[in-house]
C-alpha cells in the first residue's frame, strides 16, 4: 500500500469511529445559592476513552495525517500527564501504530493502566518539565512522530465547527431557558480548548465570555496577567508541575492564546479538590480534579452575575472520571502526604455553593 493510500485508509478509520460515537451529555448542576442562574456541565467523561482529551487526540491524529507526518508502522510519541496519552493510545491502536507516552513519574497508576490497555508503552520521567525534550529524543531514536499536543492543540481543532466542543455546547443549549451562556468556564492544559471556545463565540457573534481557571502550580495565570499588561514573556516558568492532573503547566505552551480568554483566576489545589468532592457528591459519581477547578470558576462567575443582578446560564466541563484517581484524590492518605488540608476547604466550598463568598482568589480580566 502506498503512503497516500495508507493515509486515506487511516482517515477513513477515524471518521468511521467518530460516526459510531454519540455526542457527550450536557448535565444540569443545581446551585442552591444562585436562583436564576442555570449551570451545566459538559460531560466529556462519556467519550470512549473517558475524557475531554478524546476530542483533542482525534483532531491531532487527523491533523498529523493530513500533514503527512504519520507513516505506516512508525511509532507515535506524546508528552502527556495522562488523559491525552490514553486517548492517543486508543487512536494509535485503531490505526495499528506503536505508541509511546512520555509522562511524569507521578502520573496515576489508573492512567498508566489505561494506556497499556490500549497497547501503548509508558516512558516515565522524574522531571515534568523534561517530557517534551525526551519525547523529541525518542521520536528521533525510533524514526517516529512526536505529536506535541502542547504546540498543535489550538490549530488541530477546527474552531469554526466540525463538531468541536463549542459547537456541541451551543446546539445542546438551544432549548434551555438561557440558550446563550453568559460564561463558559474551562481550565488550561494545552490551552487548546480555551482557544477553540474563544474563537467560536467570536466567530458566531455570541456575547458569551470565556473564563479560565488555572490550578495553583501553573504558569498560565501569570502569563495572562503579563499579556494584559503588554509584557508577555513566553519564556516564564513555574517552579514545579501541577498537582491537578491534566491542567496547568510549568511553562507557557504555544497553544495557550491569552487573547481568546476574557478572564482568569488562580485556584488553590485544596479548593479545587474540595470542589471536586462536592461535585462528586452532587452527581453521585466521582469526577476528576480538573472538574473541581472548573467548579470554582463557575462559582466565581455566578457570584459576579448575582452581584450585578443578572440571570442567565453558565456552562463548564466535566473533564474526566474520578475513577482514574483512586490512588490520589480519593485516598485520604494522599492528602496527608501532600500536606493538603480538606476540612476548611470543604466548608468553604459548601458555603460558596449556598451563596456565600468564595475565599479571596487572584483574578484578572480583559477590559474588552
Amino acid at each position: 500500500m502506498s503512503q497516500r493510500d495508507w493515509v486515506a485508509a487511516a482517515i477513513h478509520k477515524i471518521e468511521a469511529d467518530f460516526n459510531r460515537s454519540a455526542d457527550t451529555h450536557l448535565i444540569p448542576l443545581p446551585l442552591p445559592g444562585y436562583p436564576g442562574i442555570d449551570v451545566y456541565l459538559k460531560d466529556e467523561s462519556s467519550h470512549p476513552t473517558g475524557s475531554l482529551k478524546h476530542r483533542l487526540a482525534r483532531s491531532l491524529f487527523l491533523y498529523a495525517l493530513a500533514n503527512g507526518w504519520l507513516r505506516q508502522d512508525a511509532p507515535v510519541i506524546e508528552a502527556s500527564s495522562g488523559s491525552t496519552a490514553v486517548s492517543e493510545a486508543y487512536f494509535a491502536r485503531l490505526l495499528g501504530l506503536p505508541f509511546i507516552a512520555v509522562m511524569p513519574a507521578s502520573t496515576s497508576p489508573e492512567k498508566i493502566a489505561a494506556i497499556t490497555f490500549y497497547g501503548g508503552q509508558c516512558h516515565l520521567v522524574e522531571q515534568p518539565g523534561a517530557i517534551n525534550a525526551e519525547s523529541e529524543r525518542l521520536a528521533r531514536a525510533h524514526g517516529g512522530h512526536f505529536m506535541d499536543q502542547f504546540t498543535y492543540a489550538e490549530r488541530a481543532t477546527d474552531w469554526r465547527a466540525n463538531n468541536n466542543i463549542a459547537e456541541s455546547i451551543f446546539k445542546q443549549m438551544a432549548a434551555e431557558p438561557h440558550p446563550i451562556p453568559e460564561w463558559i468556564v474551562c481550565s488550561p492544559g494545552t490551552g487548546g480548548t480555551a482557544a477553540t471556545l474563544g474563537r467560536y463565540v467570536r466567530y458566531r457573534r455570541h456575547r458569551t465570555r470565556i473564563l479560565c481557571a488555572d490550578p495553583e502550580h501553573s504558569v498560565f495565570f501569570h502569563y495572562y496577567c503579563q499579556a494584559l499588561a503588554g509584557q508577555a514573556d513566553a519564556g516564564c516558568l513555574h517552579h514545579c508541575g501541577s498537582r491537578i492532573e491534566g491542567i496547568g503547566r510549568p511553562r507557557v505552551e504555544a497553544s495557550f492564546v491569552p487573547s481568546c480568554i476574557d478572564a482568569m483566576l488562580k485556584v488553590p489545589d485544596a479548593l479545587s479538590l474540595a470542589a471536586m468532592r462536592w461535585t462528586s457528591t452532587a452527581l453521585g459519581r466521582r469526577v476528576g480534579g480538573s472538574t473541581g477547578t472548573n467548579l470554582v470558576g463557575v462559582l466565581h462567575a455566578a457570584q459576579a452575575m448575582q452581584a450585578a443582578g443578572r440571570s442567565g446560564s453558565i456552562v463548564s466541563i466535566l473533564c474526566d472520571s474520578g475513577e482514574r484517581y483512586a490512588h490520589s484524590y480519593y485516598d485520604p492518605a494522599w492528602y496527608v502526604r501532600c500536606g493538603i488540608e480538606t476540612r476548611l476547604s470543604d466548608a468553604a466550598t459548601a458555603a460558596a455553593v449556598a451563596g456565600a463568598a468564595l475565599p479571596e482568589l487572584q483574578t484578572a480580566r480583559h477590559d474588552g
